[in-house]
Parts: structure tokens; sequence; C-alpha cells
């Protein structure tokens, strides 16, 4: 009887403890379960690298190639001007007329004290020519001789300076038709008929050139760095684009053609300018926007999809796998995009190193991921066991 009684007990004790085993392994494999569904799908490629155009972006100002202020160069009263504002004007064109007629006058008087005094150094060269042959057979004096000749010397002193008082006379009366020193637009007239206007007075008006048209831009030092390492020489004269402030590029390429020969130690930066064709008159001088210069050669560099790639107020960042496949994320600058619009790695991560390029969303810096094979799209016995183990003795305390 009492033998019956502990097998009784016995067997109780083996169907309680069967009971708490199956119940703790319903609870190791829900959990199980429960952290296999909470651990992130992923896709994840090794960082490539290409050989591609190098190109780097800066505030860019457009700039004229000739800014004229347009003067007067004598004084008097303005009667004329034969343009309107804005006009398009070529060099050498009238644009205003300042009285004229005591310029014409003074040329005038000029041109005539001119001819008097040149008909009188005629009359002493022709006496001249009679007194050498009359010295010579001794029928006049040698005195009066000299004194002809001196007479002479002295006419034609006074020829040069009346031609001198003649062309300035002249001059100042060219001046009376303003001109315009190259082609170019007008801007606002700033002095109207019927002032009065000397050399002292403030510009009449201002030309800005039109075509070509210069845009300038502060290029960050380090970048400039890069070009010129890409290109192994600083003297190369690299494509740019424009994009106006609206964000629309601009659809003639420039030239850069010049880099200053110092960095301004306050900003860190690099003026370099670029020379663009304007037959539309689209660039217009002081217009501010945002260029992209291109390197001449090309450079090998990483790049990563931009499925690859998100942001925040920090800046763009991917996630990069560690030896254990742990996500970390890992900020990149971008230098740019690849024709098939991969992102240019400048700086943040080398090509080999492997990212996420899907499921980035649900990623948590440090926490496990299943890896899928991107090729077959099935899972890669790489999950994070640690983890579940964790779980696992959670369940059983």
């Amino acid at each position: 009887m009492r033998k019956n009684v502990i097998i009784i007990i016995l067997i109780a004790i083996i169907l309680i403890l069967g009971r708490m085993f199956l119940s703790n392994w319903d609870r190791i494999k829900t959990a199980k379960a429960r952290a296999g569904a909470s651990v992130p799908v992923v896709s994840v490629e090794p960082i490539a690298s290409e050989n591609v155009i190098r190109q780097f972006e800066a505030p860019a100002r457009v700039v004229a190639k000739y800014r004229v202020d347009v003067l007067a160069r004598i004084s008097g009263y303005l009667t004329k001007s034969y343009f309107k504002e804005g006009d398009y004007v070529k060099a050498g064109q009238v644009l205003f007329e300042i009285e004229p007629e005591q310029y014409q006058y003074a040329a005038s008087q000029a041109k005539a004290n001119l001819d008097n005094i040149q008909s009188q150094a005629d009359y002493y060269q022709k006496q001249l020519s009679r007194y050498e042959e009359l010295v010579k057979q001794d029928y006049v004096a040698k005195s009066d001789y000299d004194n002809i000749l001196a007479q002479k010397n002295a006419y034609n002193a006074q020829v040069e300076s009346a031609i001198s008082a003649y062309r300035d006379a002249q001059r100042n009366l060219g001046y009376t038709k303003v001109k315009s020193p190259v082609n170019g637009r007008v801007g606002l007239i700033s002095v109207t008929v019927g002032n009065f206007v000397s050399m002292a007075s403030q510009p009449l008006t201002t030309i800005n050139s039109s075509e070509p048209m210069y845009v300038t831009f502060p290029l960050d030092a380090k970048d400039y760095v890069e070009l010129v390492r890409v290109d192994k020489s600083a003297n190369v004269d690299r494509n740019v684009d424009f994009i106006f402030s609206t964000g629309r590029k601009y659809e003639l390429q420039g030239v850069q053609d010049f880099h200053d020969n110092k960095i301004d130690e306050t900003t860190g930066t690099i003026i370099l300018r670029a020379t663009f064709p304007n037959p539309n008159d689209e660039l217009i001088q002081g217009d501010f926007g945002t260029v992209i210069i291109y390197s001449k050669s090309k450079d090998e560099v990483p790049v990563v999809p931009q499925s690859a790639t998100m942001e925040n107020q920090e800046g763009r960042f991917v996630y990069v796998l560690d030896e254990q496949d742990l996500p970390r994320m890992v900020y990149i600058k971008t230098g740019g995009q690849t024709n098939d619009g991969k992102w240019i790695i400048s700086s943040g991560v080398k090509a080999g190193e492997r990212i996420v390029t899907s499921g980035l969303q649900k990623i948590m810096p440090g926490r496990p991921v299943k890896i899928i094979n991107t090729s077959t799209e099935k899972p890669v016995e790489k999950e994070n066991v640690t983890l579940l183990k964790k779980l696992s003795k959670k369940v059983k305390k």
C-alpha cells in the first residue's frame, strides 16, 4: 500500500513538473517569436567606389564684366539725352549732349589762331629761303638773315602751341557728345536734361555690360584643395553650372577661369570666378544664386545609393554594420551625385564598409537586425542569438 502511494506521488510530481516544463517552453517559444518579430529585416551591401567627376557647391553672385559710370568731362548744361533707361547701347553710341556752342566757338577760334600763325610761319620760311641766296652773294647782311631765321623759328614754335590749343579745343568739343565706353545696358538716369554738370558732378548714368557675365563665388578652402588634387593643377578651366535663387538651373554652362591668390582668413574660402555666355540677358548684375563646379578629371570615390541614406536635423547619415552585425549611425558628407543618382561620399564612410540599403525606418542603433541577402531574398542565419538568450533567461526567472 505504502509503495502504491509513493508511486502515485511520484507520478503526480512528474505530471506537475511536465506541466511546468511545457508551460515554460511555451513561454520561451512565444518570447522567441515576439523577439524574432521585433527584429527589423534589412538589406545590406558593401560600399562601392567609382571613378566620377567631382562637384562642389558654393554661394554665388552675378557680376558684370564691365561696370562703367558715365561722367561729364566738361562743364555745361545738359541739353539732350539719346536713349531710354534700360536700353542696350553699343560702345561709341551717343548718350547725352552738353551745350556745344561755347566749345564750338572755342574750337573755331583756336583754328583761326592756328591758321594765322601758320601763315606767318610760312611767310618767314619763304623769306628765309630768299635770304639764304642773298647772304651768299653778300646782297644782305648776315644779321638780317639771322633775324629772319629767328622769326621763322619763333613762328614754328607758335604753330606747335597753336596746334595743341586747337586739338584741346576739338577734344573739349568732342566731349559735348557723351558716348558709351562699352557695350551694355543703361541704368537709371541720375542727372536729367536741363541741369548743369561738370567733372565734379555725380555720374549721369551707369552701364553694365551683359555679354558675357561673370559669376564669382567663395569656395571652401578644403573643397578647393580637393579640386586641385583631383585635377593635379590649380590652373585648369573647369565647367560650372549656375542655379538661380528660385532653384532653376541656368541653361548655359560657364567656365571657371580665375582663382584668387589668397584664402580669406576670416571665412576660410577662396574667391573663384566663372564666365558665362548671356545672350538672352537672363543673368543680371547683382543677382545671387548657387554654383556647382566640376572637376576636370575623374576621381575614385565611395558612392552609396540614395535609398541607403536618411536625414535629420544634424545632417545626412547611413547605418553601418559592425563586426557583430549591429547597426551604428554614421553621418556623411556628400559631394554631388553620379549619373545614376548615387551620392558621392566626401567623408564619413569608406569603400568596403557594409551599409543598410533597405528597411532603415525600423532600425535602432546598436539593436540587432535580420539581414536579407539582396540577391536571393532569403534570410541569412545571423539573427542575434544573444538577445534571445537574454529574453529566455528573463522568462525562466
